[in-house]
């Protein structure tokens, strides 16, 4: 089983263990994963993945799931995720936000 995070993709970390004589010794530091189910409202499934503590806190954060997968960036997501993203992102399309000129800028252009 890897030690990866499917949302974030945090992997094992390397470093010492330092004695107090200061002799360094190799360890990992690993992710703190946990196996967690989300349910998608928009494709109706669930899925059960490996997600470390910091990724579901993101996911709280966002609100959905599927909120979480359309702002996050594909490099981060594990292969199935981003099927799942694309899938998301195809029954509900991501909407910017409009842009609105600000008034203080065509003011001082005026005067």
């Amino acid at each position: 089983m890897s030690k990866k995070c499917e949302l974030t993709g945090k992997i094992p970390m390397k470093g010492h263990n330092v004695s107090h004589a200061n002799n360094k010794t190799k360890r990992r530091f690993l992710p703190n994963l946990k196996k967690v189910k989300f349910t998608s409202e928009l494709m109706k499934r669930s899925l059960k993945l490996t997600v470390s503590n910091a990724g579901v806190r993101s996911v709280d954060k966002k609100g959905s799931f599927d909120e979480y997968l359309k702002v996050v960036k594909n490099k981060n997501l594990s292969p199935r995720l981003k099927k799942l993203k694309k899938g998301i992102l195809v029954k509900s399309p991501f909407k910017k936000k409009p842009v609105v000129k600000s008034a203080s800028k065509s003011a001082s252009k005026s005067a």
